[in-house]
């Protein structure tokens, strides 16, 4: 699982009956500290997330597709599994 930054919305015309009527989200990786990273990724959205949203992502084929269409089977990397309200960072030990 991986934290990233909501950046957009993909926009298909076409697309597998399974994720019908499933948003494509375009993703940017983010630290626990918030800094962004230079990696970005699509996301099947299963919880209704927007842009600027900050998001938890299951990065696994049985996970994703499951959280995702409900069910197991479809062809799904990463999937949207959560909108994280904030992180709560312990200190840095001294």
């Amino acid at each position: 699982m991986l934290l990233a930054k909501v950046i957009g919305n993909v926009v298909s015309t076409q697309k597998n009956q399974r994720y019908e009527g499933g948003r494509i989200m375009l993703c940017r990786e983010i630290e626990p500290n918030g800094d962004e990273s230079d990696n970005t990724l699509l996301a099947l959205d299963s919880v209704d997330s927007g842009e600027g949203d900050v998001v938890l992502i299951a990065r696994e084929g049985w996970s994703a597709s499951t959280a995702a269409t409900g069910k197991p089977g479809a062809a799904i990397d990463s999937a949207i599994v959560g909108v994280v309200d904030y992180v709560d960072l312990l200190p840095d030990e001294k």
